[in-house]
């Protein structure tokens, strides 16, 4: 049984930094695009940063181009998302997902209009960022 969950949210200060992780069961993520959401309230859930595979492009939004970085350790099955100078704005529940179709070498277009929630089948379940002084 495929199965996502993240962890590492929390409250931090604003300008502090979190790591988030996606532990992955049931399947290797080595063979998934990866991809970083979240949510705020009253919004639609939105694509962070993601990744098609291990040699493939990556994709930042704009909002978070330079402060966060999405990495994989392929040994412990493992997503993570460094997020640094983090921002009120920031504050949001955020979500990995992955897909099996669409992995691969992609190039970097391809993974910015793949990094949608329609790209992704399979959720974790969440985790709160709170950034608020």
């Amino acid at each position: 049984q495929l199965q996502l969950v993240e962890s590492g949210g929390g409250l931090v200060q604003p300008g502090g930094s979190l790591r988030l992780s996606c532990a992955a069961s049931g399947f290797t993520l080595d063979y998934y695009a990866i991809g970083w959401f979240r949510q705020a309230p009253g919004k639609e859930r939105e694509g962070v940063s993601c990744i098609s595979s291990s040699d493939g492009s990556t994709y930042y939004a704009d909002s978070v181009k330079g402060r966060f970085t999405i990495s994989r350790d392929n040994a412990k099955n493992t997503v993570y998302l460094q997020m640094n100078s983090l921002k009120p704005e920031d504050t949001a529940v955020y979500y990995c997902a992955a897909d099996e179709f669409w992995a691969g070498p992609r190039s970097a277009v391809v993974v910015q209009d793949m990094c949608v929630v329609g790209g992704f089948g399979s959720w974790g379940q969440g985790t709160q960022v709170t950034v608020s002084s």
